[in-house]
């Protein structure tokens, strides 16, 4: 309920209005109005960015597989954001000391010539790569110096990779062909584009269990406009047919990549109850009994997933396990 004013109120205010102390309160409404440069208008629409983030999102799983063999953690990288900017603006919101991998990006067909591409890290995270690479813990450290020779041996060794991964991601929906060039490390020192050139940055998030980071790629907007726009209609009619030799080629690659994994395999004996009494006065040569026979089979689990059948034995002084049914215990299971 509103408080009620008492007439020596009322009378202060009349008087405060006739003698102008009190100022009239104006209620503006504050409209948000975004600025553009006629003078350079944007390249790209949203739906064409929107195509090349469908692209980038592929390539984004594919970083965060290669950066997680790498750091031998858990990575994960997504895309935080794509925006249409002037080359001098990219560049003068980088540091002095950076990590740039440049790189050739040749697409087939005579209608588009070969042009460069940029992918910026921070240092934090190159003096990573290569801690990891050297078997370190993972502290995170900014050294003030420059890069040695191993160590820029060890970066380009991943902007290579990284470079074919661009090339994987890109061929899925228009061939072409990326070759890795040189790594520079002062953002002020890189000229690859003229300042008032119009590119596009892809920036990435990057969590990790030792840090959390960003990266940029930088593509400029020649011949990327009609790349994206082809990119598009194959996107989204799904028109091109897959070449189903290519197809396995793939799948082959990535189950190679995948046998090199290492699982944990565990022997599950048996399970037994006692009582916490009978546990409380176990003593060495007490024999513990157990429900199965000495010859019948164990459960072995990959990774906590019961998978084969085994036998118990003993090869050269060493327990060891014979199987004997490869089918899945859970396969068994639902089938009984």
């Amino acid at each position: 309920m509103a408080e009620a004013l008492s007439q020596s109120q009322i009378d202060e205010l009349l008087h405060q209005m006739r003698s102008g102390t009190v100022e009239k309160q104006h209620t503006e409404s504050k409209q948000r109005i975004k600025e553009y440069d006629f003078s350079s208008p944007k390249k790209f629409t949203k739906d064409q960015l929107k195509s090349l983030n469908n692209l980038y999102e592929n390539y984004s799983r594919m970083m965060s597989s290669y950066f997680t063999s790498v750091l031998r953690s858990s990575c994960e990288v997504s895309i935080s954001q794509i925006e249409e900017q002037r080359f001098y603006e990219f560049t003068n919101a980088l540091p002095d000391s950076t990590l740039i991998g440049i790189f050739s990006f040749l697409p087939e067909g005579s209608a588009y010539g070969e042009t460069t591409m940029m992918i910026e890290f921070s240092t934090v995270f190159g003096y990573l790569l290569i801690d990891r690479q050297m078997g370190g813990n993972g502290e995170l450290v900014t050294l003030d110096r420059e890069y040695t020779e191993i160590e820029l041996s060890l970066l380009n060794l991943v902007m290579d990779r990284i470079t074919f991964y661009l090339q994987e991601a890109w061929s899925g929906f228009f061939p072409l062909q990326t070759r890795f060039l040189t790594i520079e490390t002062n953002g002020r020192f890189v000229q690859t584009f003229a300042p008032q050139d119009v590119v596009v940055i892809v920036t990435f998030d990057i969590d990790d269990e030792f840090c959390k980071t960003s990266a940029n790629i930088c593509m400029p907007a020649e011949n990327l406009e009609e790349l994206i726009n082809s990119l598009s209609v194959k996107y989204n009619h799904s028109s091109k047919k897959q070449d189903a030799v290519k197809e396995k080629q793939k799948r082959d690659k990535v189950f190679d990549y995948l046998k090199q994994s290492e699982l944990n395999i565990e022997a599950h004996l048996d399970d037994c109850f006692m009582s916490l009494g009978e546990i409380a006065h176990l003593q060495v040569n007490d024999v513990i009994f157990l429900n199965k026979r000495i010859n019948e089979d164990i459960s072995v689990s990959v990774e906590g997933i019961p998978c084969y059948k085994a036998r118990l034995g003993e090869i050269d002084s060493k327990m060891a396990l014979r199987i004997v049914n490869t089918e899945s215990i859970l396969d068994d299971r639902r089938e009984g």
